[in-house]
């Protein structure tokens, strides 16, 4: 009863705390009355601890010189008030049978699969244990929840996982034959309906690039695809605006298309999660890519 004569003091303000954990190296007997006390109310908790005080004989609580445990049980049971009492006892936490320090690291280690790799944990729970650590001084240990959770998503951005591999995407032209070759795909001929043949070279080694990329065996290769995918959702919407105030502008409507191919290749891509600053060859070749989509019916020329 050490920690509840502790936990009762005067100098604790337990309403400070939603749960107090007594940890010990200690294992449960077979028949302890603690075995079920974490599944207990507070109330069936209180009378486990009754039954206990009440095998105390009347020798052993007023002897001249009690034990140490005997004037823990004393000032737990008859010196403290009852309604304290019931709000530390709905609190505690039992922890026992603390395992040795590499089965310990090994389950904290475990917890961390799929957040953390394996060969950057270590440094991970370093940081973390180092900065619970720095908390204690000789007065309190207090770790505020917000700065814990701030410490945690801090070295998890540091030692964390990216979430896929950024393929490598190189900034050159279709061949002349990969020109001769792919020039009846779909996206090639609504080029070629604006009358914009300069950019077929570039165009086409854009699109090459990506298609490249989606069958190359990345480390997180689904992830990659699926960030592809929502890429091309959130550019066909954005396209699809710029597109229709292009439909409205008076000109030459040649030109007009011309203008806004233009306007969407040459713009700085958007990032998403995981992918912060897109390549401009990826985001072209989406471009291209989502243009070759029958389905999708978007184009270049404009309509007005």
């Amino acid at each position: 009863m050490e920690n509840a004569q502790n936990w009762m003091a005067p100098e604790f303000d337990h309403k400070q705390y939603g749960v107090l954990v007594l940890h010990t190296t200690q294992a449960y007997g077979a028949t302890t009355r603690l075995k079920d006390w974490n599944t207990q109310k507070p109330e069936q908790r209180l009378q486990v601890l009754k039954d206990i005080f009440a095998e105390r004989t009347d020798e052993q609580l007023n002897a001249e010189k009690p034990s140490e445990i005997i004037k823990m049980q004393k000032a737990v049971m008859v010196d403290t008030g009852h309604d304290d009492l019931m709000s530390v006892l709905g609190k505690v936490v039992l922890h026992v049978e603390s395992a040795d320090l590499e089965t310990l690291k090994k389950s904290y280690f475990n917890k961390l699969s799929g957040y953390i790799p394996s060969s950057n944990r270590q440094a991970f729970a370093e940081g973390l244990i180092g900065f619970i650590y720095e908390k204690a001084n000789n007065t309190e240990w207090v770790i505020q929840k917000a700065e814990f959770d701030q410490k945690r998503e801090a070295l998890t951005a540091k030692w964390g996982p990216t979430l896929f591999t950024i393929p490598d995407f190189d900034a050159k032209d279709a061949t002349t034959d990969e020109v001769d070759t792919h020039i009846t795909e779909l996206f090639a001929q609504k080029i070629l309906e604006i009358e914009y043949e300069d950019v077929l070279p570039e165009a086409i080694g854009n699109w090459l690039e990506l298609r490249n990329a989606l069958i190359e065996e990345l480390n997180g290769y689904p992830q990659f695809r699926k960030a592809v995918s929502q890429y091309r959702e959130r550019w066909i919407s954005s396209f699809s605006a710029k597109y229709r105030s292009a439909c409205r502008k008076t000109g030459n409507p040649v030109a007009l298309a011309k203008d806004l191919y233009d306007l969407v290749t040459s713009e700085t891509p958007f990032g998403i999660e995981g992918y912060p600053n897109p390549d401009l060859v990826f985001r072209n070749g989406l471009i291209h890519d989502a243009m070759d989509d029958d389905e999708q019916d978007l184009k270049w020329k404009v309509e007005p």
